[in-house]
């Protein structure tokens, strides 16, 4: 397998969760009959994946520190975009920054083998802010998004034909 630029890539949005209760890890499977948006213009994607919590114990007798993992986390993935009035995915990314619910989102890559599908990654996370970026004149307007993950994020590779 090769390298692959991050160009090409698109980013969705599907429809709301619900109450915004904690979720459980999800197979990609378990997203199958989502109906999904895309968000266009995309300047830039940020990053995605889990964290552990170092849990630390102090040991009197070891004079040692032991750590151990603990929670993950998988992140607020940090999302900028052309802002566009008119687009459907960045319409809905901010109508769900105005609710407390999960949603869930699906990365899918432009790196499909001729003939083949394209890698995605899948999961679902709490909008947390949608703010409007204007800067100077020779600017582009911008919508930044933050992600805050609260799922695991599926990993579904790209196949051939």
């Amino acid at each position: 397998m090769g390298i692959y630029a991050t160009a090409g890539a698109k980013l969705y949005i599907g429809e709301s969760l619900g109450d915004g209760q904690p979720i459980g890890d999800l197979l990609p499977g378990d997203y199958s009959g989502e109906t999904w948006t895309e968000v266009k213009k995309l300047e830039n994607i940020g990053s995605l994946g889990d964290t552990s919590e170092a849990i630390s114990v102090n040991i009197i007798g070891d004079a040692r520190t032991y750590k151990v993992k603990g929670t993950r986390d998988a992140g607020t993935m940090q999302v900028v975009a052309a802002l566009d009035y008119s687009d459907a995915g960045q319409t809905a990314v901010l109508a769900a920054e105005k609710t407390p619910h999960n949603y869930p989102f699906r990365l899918v890559f432009n790196d499909a083998p001729a003939g083949g599908t394209p890698s995605e990654r899948i999961f679902v996370a709490m909008v947390m802010s949608a703010s409007e970026q204007f800067d100077e004149a020779n600017s582009v307007m911008k919508l930044n998004v933050s992600l805050a993950v609260n799922s695991n994020v599926g990993r579904v590779a790209a196949a051939g034909p």
